[in-house]
């Protein structure tokens, strides 16, 4: 058998670009820079603030910005963004402060990897008034110093952090009964811990980007 022959096919399809490049008198447009545009677009809080309604319940409006600079910032955005969330597991993980609770790690080398399964993980303070900045990992270890700008990367209602605390959680299903446990899915014990740590690093990094964002300038 021979090798299998791959081609690459580009979503943005050609009478798009065409007209990108119309409005903006520019033919060196390419698809790629268009996705990366509204990749940008979709996570700008004007953009969110200004379609909210229309969010809700169709598919959304995706405008061209007035300036030809404004569409080079959102499409130089976007793509920081999309590399950004593409490869979140090889950032180096944001520096909180890992602290045990009546079991010091270093001294149980044997226990280590006891000491680091995840349960249900939890912020601290209360139900009413959770404190954002520490996460209660497990009854061993307690996570601090997470900075509350990264509970401001929201992905559908919930924060980057959030979604990860409520998927790397042990479930059991009602009917038959099968337990989901995350701590298996990987050999290296302390392999939630450090996704949790990058996962800040992506949040602070994304409200980063978002902050340079243009504002949102079109005609209706």
């Amino acid at each position: 058998m021979g090798e299998t022959q791959h081609s690459r096919e580009d979503n943005v399809p050609q009478d798009m670009v065409t007209r990108f490049q119309d409005n903006y008198r520019d033919r060196a447009i390419a698809a790629d820079a268009i996705f990366y545009y509204v990749y940008g677009l979709l996570h700008s809080p004007g953009y969110k603030t200004r379609f909210a309604s229309d969010l809700k319940k169709m598919l959304p409006r995706l405008p061209l910005v007035e300036s030809p600079d404004d569409f080079s910032r959102f499409s130089e955005a976007g793509q920081a963004l999309a590399e950004l969330h593409v490869g979140y597991e090889d950032v180096e993980g944001w520096p909180l402060t890992i602290r045990s609770l009546g079991t010091d790690l270093r001294s149980v080398p044997d226990q280590a990897g006891q000491c680091y399964r995840v349960h249900k993980m939890r912020f601290g303070g209360s139900f009413k008034a959770p404190d954002k900045t520490v996460i209660r990992y497990n009854d061993h270890l307690t996570v601090e110093g997470i900075p509350l700008e990264a509970c401001q990367y929201v992905v559908n209602g919930k924060s980057a952090i959030e979604w990860i605390m409520d998927r790397y959680q042990v479930t059991q299903h009602p009917d038959s009964k099968i337990v989901n446990d995350p701590n298996e899915w990987s050999d290296d014990p302390r392999y939630i811990l450090e996704l949790l740590q990058k996962v800040v690093t992506v949040s602070m990094r994304t409200v980063e980007i978002v902050s340079t964002l243009p504002e949102l300038d079109i005609s209706e």
